[in-house]
């Protein structure tokens, strides 16, 4: 994806709601989180802000820099734990090391790269034939990854934030939110949730730029 949707001037978001919501980890525990919402968001999409660890309500940490991640939205993945992809667990992650060191988690509702539930569906029956994650996305009409994450940087400036530690994996994130005048302060990369099943769909994501140390690449 090309960094140039990112406009030169951006129109402000501003918060519209900051709500205290404890979320459950994986193990069982919780850890204190905010949620956050906003108006003028340039696509007027629900994208939501969690706000973890010094950045969590009651947390009289310091804060520094915040690490940030990237998360969009995948039903299948978050939600109901489908093996075929590395969403929930990254998820799962992020939660547990933003909740850590602080930051801010932004769930973005981009489903299937951007393509929606029933296109990613239909893209998993392509997968099926033979075709990977971005060749399927191709073959119904689609680019090869349509995130755009120009509302990602309106919520990082309505909360105050113009430097993070960016956790990610995906060169494009750093590059679009570099491109919108945020510095990136560091690039940290997420585990490698690795599996028989989403074999096939991790080794697409490192072909295609996506830094995850797989065994033989």
């Amino acid at each position: 994806m090309s960094v140039e949707r990112i406009p030169d001037r951006l129109a402000p978001a501003s918060v519209r709601r900051d709500v205290q919501l404890p979320l459950r980890l994986a193990d069982g525990s919780s850890v204190p989180a905010r949620m956050i919402t906003f108006r003028g968001l340039v696509d007027g999409r629900e994208h939501v802000a969690i706000g973890l660890g010094t950045h969590a309500p009651g947390d009289a940490r310091a804060s520094g820099v915040p690490l940030v991640r990237l998360h969009s939205e995948c039903l299948t993945g978050d939600v109901l734990g489908s093996a075929r992809c590395d969403c929930g667990p990254q998820l799962q992650e992020a939660v547990a090391r933003i909740s850590a060191s602080g930051g801010y988690l932004l769930y973005l509702r981009q489903e299937g790269r951007d393509i929606g539930l029933y296109n990613k569906i239909d893209a998993y029956a392509l997968q099926d034939e033979g075709l990977d994650t971005y060749e399927a996305n191709l073959a119904l009409g689609f680019a090869e990854d349509e995130r755009d994450y120009t509302p990602a940087v309106q919520m990082l400036q309505a909360l105050g934030v113009d430097r993070l530690d960016l956790l990610s994996n995906n060169p494009d994130k750093a590059a679009q939110l570099e491109d919108a005048g945020l510095r990136v302060e560091r690039r940290v990369h997420t585990g490698l949730h690795l599996s028989p099943v989403n074999a096939a769909y991790l080794t697409a994501k490192a072909l295609g730029g996506h830094v995850l140390h797989l065994p033989g690449l």
